[in-house]
């Protein structure tokens, strides 16, 4: 629903003669800029700008912090937790044209990036140089947006998390100043770890207008393997065996019976339909053979069959390509429902407990729920098909989602492997947070005690923004 707020007329004034077309009120782009691509109800904000420079990030929170204005960041519109929605309307401030490459230091392993680069564009800006940005959430997103959800994806279970990226921020807090969290050095024992506070923090502290990222080297050898298995928890039982034998996986995914059936009519592939595990291995060709030849013994002792491996560019590709191709091809098992995106992560020892429940609670409650996961790291997701027509549906769909974040937690989980907190995990944060979330608000006052830094997202409702 398009928002019919205003703002104010002096706000309006201000942000038009020092932005021109570049502010724009207009429904179609509001609307644009308040859509999200799961369940939550869109939530307009009443203007976009679209700011070049980082002294126009600042000038735009500083015009709306004197205004009392919200602010909410926008990077590619990708997150699926209401992070980009505007729920006391607002700015919309799209970082998109910020998306200069600005240093690349090949020699260090990092680079200096503006947050509208996205990852796509930056691997093939350092092609040439022998280096690679290796995570991988799946969507083309911006490195701004996959830095405030503290993004992560299929390389994971090696590369690690955005956390593990990011070496130091620039940044826009709720009074307009520009800081710098770090320096370029590999490690730091200065001072509070800003850097890290605000990796996650889902523009709810300021806003990142740069980054400093770690770079890897592009593997001399990649192979990728595929393997079959009688059930997903022989899957996960194989996956813990390979974690616990110490192979560096790059990815290790599953598929459950649902999706490799979705895969095999949307991608045109030919795999058994049973559930399934995808591989890859990085390092030198000798290594990756190793690897292979290792990973195959493994999973052969917990039932697996038809495990193929290949070396070829074109046929990884095009493996992985289906996996990324995931969503569009589960959405197509049941033309014109809405797909539902949740996810959890639990302790490894704890994956096929929690999958099997999952499975046998979507059963119960009568929905398709396909499953598929960065199961190296206890990540996995949902994808829920509701008719948006059926009120029995959606609430059956927001009692499993309820259910399973609790069954998450009750393994000593967490209720956000990936997708962040934004409006639709608030309310299970407060479960797994405790008193600590006590703090988190706390920190939210300090830093921003009007309240307009994307207001109504991570903390809870009693917690969302105070009275200007």
């Amino acid at each position: 629903m398009v928002s019919v707020r205003t703002l104010p007329d002096a706000l309006a004034a201000a942000l038009r003669a020092r932005f021109g077309d570049r502010f724009q009120t207009g429904a179609a782009i509001r609307a644009q800029h308040g859509s999200t691509t799961t369940w939550i109800e869109p939530q307009a904000p009443d203007a976009v700008v679209f700011p070049e420079t980082t002294t126009e990030v600042a000038a735009i929170v500083t015009l709306c912090g004197e205004a009392g204005v919200p602010v909410i960041p926008f990077g590619a519109g990708s997150s699926l937790e209401g992070q980009v929605n505007a729920p006391f309307g607002g700015v919309s401030v799209d970082l998109s044209r910020m998306d200069r490459i600005l240093a690349v230091h090949a020699e260090d392993l990092d680079c200096v990036v503006q947050p509208g680069v996205t990852r796509t564009r930056l691997n093939e800006h350092l092609r040439d140089t022998g280096l690679f940005f290796p995570l991988d959430p799946g969507a083309d997103a911006s490195l701004g947006g996959m830095a405030a959800t503290r993004a992560s994806g299929t390389t994971a279970v090696r590369y690690g998390t955005m956390k593990d990226m990011v070496l130091s921020l620039e940044a826009i807090m709720a009074d307009g100043s520009i800081i710098r969290t770090g320096r370029r050095a590999r490690k730091s024992a200065a001072g509070y770890d800003l850097t890290r506070l605000l990796i996650g923090s889902e523009g709810t502290l300021g806003i990142i207008t740069e980054l400093t990222l770690r770079l890897q080297g592009i593997p001399e050898g990649m192979a990728a393997a595929r393997c079959s298995f009688p059930t997903v928890a022989d899957a996960c039982n194989a996956v813990i065996a390979t974690l616990q034998a110490g192979l560096p996986m790059a990815r290790i995914e599953l598929m459950d019976a649902v999706t490799v059936a979705a895969v095999n009519r949307y991608s045109g592939q030919n795999l058994p339909e049973t559930p399934l595990l995808l591989a890859e291995f990085h390092g030198s060709p000798q290594g990756v053979a190793e690897q292979a030849k290792a990973f195959g013994e493994i999973v052969a002792g917990f039932g697996a069959s038809g495990y193929a491996r290949t070396t070829d560019h074109q046929e990884r590709a095009r493996l992985w390509k289906a996996r990324h191709d995931l969503f569009w091809a589960v959405l197509a098992l049941r033309p014109g429902c809405k797909g539902i995106s949740t996810d959890v992560c639990v302790p490894i020892s704890r994956l096929a407990d929690c999958i099997a429940a999952a499975q046998a609670k979507a059963a119960e409650l009568g929905l398709t729920a396909p499953i598929a996961g960065h199961v190296g790291d206890g990540n996995f997701h949902n994808l829920i098909l509701i008719d948006p027509d059926s009120a029995a549906e959606k609430n059956a769909a927001h009692i499993y989602i309820g259910w399973l974040n609790e069954l998450a937690l009750s393994m000593e989980g967490t209720c956000s492997g990936e997708h962040g907190i934004g409006q639709g995990k608030a309310k299970y944060l407060a479960s797994e947070a405790g008193a600590a979330l006590a703090v988190m608000a706390a920190v939210k006052a300090a830093l921003d005690p009007k309240g307009i830094m994307n207001p109504g997202k991570i903390l809870p409702p009693s917690n969302l923004r105070p009275a200007v």
